[in-house]
């Protein structure tokens, strides 16, 4: 029986049995499906950062808009707020960072580094040759290259190889091992030489030929199927995505960012008890002044989490927890946390009137983040 290019890929030629790149097809989007006129720096659909330091601003939206039936979800970018007079250290990127331990095998900076191969799919309304960057966690050790955009509202796959570096400093732990950056029109300051490795004393990913996407009001940028392998690969070559079921690839996100919301519920305070949406938990006062409860985390997490509460009724501050030990214990003065990557210990803390030794069930959402920035 004849075997297909397609199967001797998938089970010969790719050297890694998980896809590096984690959410590469944009399914995952815990934090919600849509961020308006982000200005900052942030995560918006899982594992990927939209990274903003200047006066323009981008609606980030997870979208249906794909180049094949291979892929249901892209992210998708829109300029509300274009900028074009961009200063040398303005910055506009979309980001994914791989922790160290995952992305150990390559062997970055040793004598028997590895090559890797970046494939994605892109489209856009602005064409001309855009930038892409690699960096290790400190910045100092970068690739970069280009890529062009042919043909405006079109999709396109890139392929983009990068050589061995045997030289240099990266993290195998849970660090950031290498972080790629795709360029959206960033200042002078990230100017580097395209097709070679170079150290600098900050991140370079991008070219002085590189288009200002973000100094076109209205354009849009859509990507998805993100993928890096370990080895050279041509788009005959290439093996096919690695696609993951939904809840395998939903477990591997929640180690850098997880939520008491149920998935498809974006992080929010509720103004009264919402059956099914807000977490519950058995805690007990340990003063007349303090109520802890114990919250085992979904999976254990990169490092000790930021711990984010929300209301889950209507008290008088959006971060407060509640608890009831026979009568509702509404407002705490403060909200405080002692996380581990497993577990979080959440702490009320009121004024008085608490009863030591009362157990008590407890109300409320919260988000725990460790990502990597």
């Amino acid at each position: 029986m004849a075997l297909s290019r397609a199967f001797l890929n998938s089970q010969f030629d790719r050297k890694t049995s998980t896809p590096l790149i984690i959410n590469g097809d944009m399914k995952i989007a815990q934090r919600g499906a849509t961020f308006t006129d982000t200005a900052s720096s942030q995560y918006c659909l899982d594992r990927f950062s939209n990274d903003i330091g200047g006066g323009g601003e981008i609606t980030i939206t997870q979208d249906t808009t794909v180049p094949s039936t291979e892929f249901l979800k892209s992210m998708k970018s829109v300029v509300t707020t274009a900028d074009s007079s961009i200063a040398g250290a303005d910055a506009y990127r979309i980001t994914h960072s791989i922790e160290g331990g995952n992305i150990a095998t390559v062997g970055l900076g040793t004598s028997g580094c590895q090559t890797m191969t970046l494939t994605f799919w892109v489209r856009s309304s602005v064409t001309g040759t855009y930038g892409i960057g690699f960096a290790n966690n400190a910045e100092t050790e970068n690739y970069v290259d280009e890529y062009t955009i042919s043909s405006a509202d079109t999709w396109e796959k890139k392929v983009i190889n990068i050589p061995v570096r045997t030289s240099g400093t990266f993290l195998t732990t849970t660090g950031i091992g290498l972080g790629i950056r795709w360029d959206l029109g960033s200042g002078t300051n990230y100017n580097g030489t395209a097709g070679q490795w170079q150290t600098t004393s900050a991140k370079v990913y991008r070219t002085s030929s590189c288009v200002n996407w973000i100094a076109t009001g209205s354009a849009t940028f859509y990507i998805t199927g993100v993928q890096l392998e370990i080895g050279t690969y041509n788009p005959n070559s290439l093996p096919n995505f690695q696609h993951e079921d939904a809840s395998t690839s939903l477990m591997r996100c929640q180690r850098y960012f997880q939520m008491s919301f149920p998935q498809g519920t974006a992080p929010q305070n509720y103004s009264s008890y919402t059956a099914g949406q807000s977490d519950n938990s058995t805690g007990a006062t340990m003063s007349t002044t303090e109520f802890k409860t114990v919250i085992p985390l979904k999976c254990e997490m990169r490092a000790a989490p930021t711990i984010t509460y929300y209301r889950a009724q209507n008290t008088p501050e959006d971060a407060e927890w509640t608890f009831y030990d026979g009568g509702d214990k509404l407002n705490p003065n403060s909200m405080a946390s002692n996380s581990q990557t497993h577990r979080f210990t959440a702490v009320l803390t009121y004024g008085s009137g608490l009863t030591a030794a009362n157990a008590g069930l407890c109300q409320g959402n919260y988000t725990a983040a460790a990502e990597l920035w």
